[in-house]
């Protein structure tokens, strides 16, 4: 009979991705992790990698990480920051006053 453990969420999809990829993700996880509050980062691609490719991966290494990122792309350049938990800005018609 096997053995059941309950894991977290993000161990789970960072265990269960195949050796290549777990590879780049924990990459893209370790630049997100240097960043402090009030700092950004910038990846710019290698020849072989486009922008898209650079900006896919840090979107799966901070859905990973459960961190909430800001992407950003200037050319071929990306820039990324920790995006801060401000109030979402509702779109729409405002409240009726009572």
């Amino acid at each position: 009979m096997p053995t059941f453990e309950v894991v977290p969420v993000q161990e789970a999809m960072r265990r269960s991705t195949n050796s290549r990829r777990a590879r780049q993700v924990q990459e893209y996880v370790a630049y997100i992790e240097q960043l402090n509050e009030g700092q950004a980062g910038k990846l710019t691609p290698l020849e072989n990698e486009t922008a898209l490719t650079v900006r896919r991966r840090l979107s799966s290494a901070a859905k990973i990480s459960g961190r909430d990122l800001r992407i950003s792309r200037s050319g071929d350049e990306i820039y990324f920051w920790i995006q801060t938990a401000a109030p979402r800005r509702r779109r729409g018609r405002p409240p009726k006053a009572r």
